[in-house]
């Protein structure tokens, strides 16, 4: 595999492994340097750019995947379609479509830029914090997700009512409500106002 942008790595301070490189961003969203992934989400972390993807189905329903009880980061619990961050010097819009295919299986149709929100999160669970400049995009599931088992639990499509329902009795990701909320304008573009966004 040639040496890219989207796949430089370096090795880890230990030798041990590659290590996968994030972008680190001022509060601007300006890029001003690299970080470790994991070096980057501990306490009290380093603000770096992040994606998240919300995808809809032709009647509306958002679909929500389960993260793999085998990640470091929040295993196990509900978020939006898919989240990640770019490598160095990969653009926001390839890699949501990149992570999207690698964790799901699936192509998004009509990706649309959704704005962009800075939080910080801390995981109580794990103890990393979420300190990311992230950029939403909404699109189209036109066909059914495949999930890499390594990525991903389990999916469901979901309609707001039964996103409610589900929120109030299961765990979801710390950074789920704000993604969402921040994305809501784009989401009720993109399916209308009868899907109850």
């Amino acid at each position: 595999m040639p040496i890219t942008p989207a796949t430089v790595t370096h090795t880890a301070s230990n030798g041990s492994a590659d290590a996968i490189l994030l972008e680190l961003v001022d509060e601007n969203g300006v890029t001003i340097g690299t970080e470790e992934k994991l070096a980057a989400h501990q306490p009290p972390g380093r603000l770096h750019r992040a994606f998240s993807v919300f995808l809809f189905d032709e009647r509306g329903r958002l679909l929500l995947q389960q993260r793999a009880l085998g990640k470091y980061h929040s295993p196990g619990v509900w978020s939006n379609t898919c989240c990640g961050h770019p490598y160095p010097g990969e653009a926001p819009f390839a890699a949501a479509a990149r992570r999207t295919h690698e964790e799901l299986g699936i192509s998004p149709s009509l990706l649309a830029e959704a704005g962009t929100v800075r939080y910080n999160h801390p995981d109580p669970a794990s103890g990393l914090v979420e300190q990311e400049y992230n950029h939403l995009f909404v699109g189209l599931a036109q066909a059914p997700p495949r999930p890499d088992p390594q990525e991903v639990a389990e999916t469901v499509f979901v309609t707001p009512a039964e996103l409610a329902e589900r929120h109030e009795r299961d765990t979801f990701s710390a950074w789920f409500m704000t993604v969402l909320d921040a994305a809501r304008p784009a989401v009720r573009e993109l399916t209308g106002p009868s899907a109850g966004w």
